[in-house]
């Protein structure tokens, strides 16, 4: 399953629901998603909300991106291995910090065995499907919507790579604004919804037309 053919899925909904334009929220692997959405079918897209969307971002002077690919590989080999509760912390860990369990536990609590019993469709489909995604300069530079770019304010402490990630979004898109969640890592609308959420109303209002 290609990241177009779920963007596709995703077109597919909304002319299914009727719906014209719509503001599109994605995190994480889903914002790519949401990206691939406006490239494939911008009328569909009112507005794009991005909270630390998976890009992929490459640069030659920075330690972020292999040391974050490093914990990736680890995850990797302990799902080959059968380990799928080992495969999925330690993804989270990297992606979130060691404290993401936590956070989930407290407010989500189903939400750790949910992400074990589907390790299968996240590390055999969307993991690989997010790796062979490309998205460049040029492909940024169609983005014609305005766009939410959000970073959790403590996401740098885990990985330098959601700055880096950041600063790409800021430098390529032509519309886009910045927004740092206070008190949050990769886990975001978990960690602080209230003020994600007034955020996003904000943004949607701005933009509604």
């Amino acid at each position: 399953m290609t990241i177009a053919q779920q963007a596709a899925q995703l077109r597919a909904l909304l002319m299914h629901l009727d719906i014209k334009r719509a503001h599109v929220v994605g995190h994480s692997s889903g914002g790519v998603i949401a990206l691939q959405l406006a490239l494939d079918a911008p009328g569909r897209v009112q507005t794009l909300a991005l909270l630390e969307p998976a890009v992929p971002v490459v640069s030659a002077t920075s330690s972020a991106q292999p040391a974050a690919r490093s914990g990736i590989a680890v995850a990797i080999e302990r799902y080959r291995a059968g380990d799928n509760s080992g495969a999925v912390d330690t993804f989270l860990r990297t992606v979130a910090g060691a404290s993401y369990r936590a956070t989930l536990d407290e407010r989500l609590p189903e939400a750790f065995a949910h992400a074990v019993a589907a390790a299968d469709t996240f590390f055999a489909q969307e993991l690989p499907a997010v790796r062979a995604w490309t998205f460049d300069v040029e492909d940024a530079a169609r983005i014609q919507q305005p766009v939410l770019a959000v970073m959790g304010q403590r996401s740098p402490e885990v990985a330098p790579i959601w700055r880096q990630r950041q600063e790409w979004l800021m430098a390529s898109l032509p519309h886009a604004e910045s927004f740092v969640l206070a008190d949050a890592t990769h886990l975001l609308h978990v960690q602080n919804s209230r003020d994600m959420a007034e955020r996003l109303a904000e943004f949607f209002a701005v933009h509604s037309q």
